[in-house]
């Protein structure tokens, strides 16, 4: 639990990566029509653009976090902050759709580091109401810099060019990768902790192949049909062993359910109507 401080870095630094994400994907639904019109792209190429991040983020979403425990929080997150640095100053940089859409699925990586790891590093630090409040206002975060983010995205695409939206965030990073390793408690992650190589395998290739079977342009069907297999394998797997990537239990709670499926319409409705409401 933290103590009482006249300013709460850790707090601004899990509210400020999460606002940075929230403005890198603004600035792709704001500025695809700018984009496709600089980098020559027809809409079945644009829409990877936007698709190879989610490729990445949602297969890779679970090994960000169970990254963060065995390895530890602060290394991870700074870990994650350099390749979505990194990645947001190759989209910049793009001068063709190869360029930009491989480093939009390497940013799609830093992303998937760095959701899971900054609510660990929230769970971690506060406790009782301190913790209720940090939530609060990381939710609170979720729908203002939605909204803010969108703002600027439009100002950037409009006034100066989408790619500074891009540049902008390695400045950011830097300064996050600063902060985090004067203010974040070093932890060494689990000392006998392992990772669960065939549980993190399965639900990478699953994943990605489930995201590629609803985003994807050609081979839907054997996507499809992989994502089932990997991922009944992935569930068999969390079943049996002993320090599962994604415990079961989770999904014993009817309320933790309701808000999964909550979320997982409200998103896939929110970023669909994001992607088309620009062009």
């Amino acid at each position: 639990m933290t103590k009482n401080k006249r300013f709460d870095w850790i707090l601004l630094i899990i509210l400020f990566s999460y606002f940075m994400i929230l403005l890198d994907n603004s600035i792709i639904f704001t500025g695809t029509v700018k984009i496709a019109q600089d980098l020559q792209l027809n809409q079945q190429t644009l829409s990877w653009v936007s698709s190879a991040y989610s490729l990445t983020f949602g297969g890779f979403l679970l090994l960000g976090g169970r990254a963060g425990d065995l390895f530890g929080r602060r290394r991870v997150f700074e870990i994650g902050l350099v390749i979505f640095g990194l990645g947001s100053l190759i989209v910049g940089l793009a001068i063709n759709a190869p360029m930009i859409i491989a480093a939009r699925a390497f940013q799609g990586i830093g992303s998937a580091i760095l959701a899971p790891t900054t609510l660990a590093i929230l769970m971690d630090t506060y406790e009782g109401v301190a913790r209720v409040k940090a939530i609060a206002y990381y939710g609170a975060m979720a729908g203002i810099g939605a909204s803010v983010s969108l703002v600027i995205g439009g100002i950037f695409a409009s006034l100066l060019t989408w790619r500074v939206g891009f540049f902008i965030n390695v400045p950011i990073s830097i300064w996050m990768f600063y902060l985090a390793v004067r203010h974040l408690k070093a932890d060494q992650g689990q000392a006998d902790g392992k990772l669960d190589w065939l549980g993190t395998i399965t639900s990478l290739v699953g994943m990605s192949a489930l995201v590629y079977s609803i985003v994807g342009t050609w081979a839907k069907l054997p996507a499809l049909f992989l994502a089932i297999v990997m991922l009944g394998t992935f569930i068999f797997q969390e079943y049996r062993t002993t320090q599962p990537i994604m415990p079961l239990r989770l999904f014993a709670d009817r309320e933790r359910v309701g808000a999964y499926i909550g979320r997982f319409l409200y998103l896939g409705a929110m970023l669909g109507f994001w992607f088309i409401t620009p062009n």
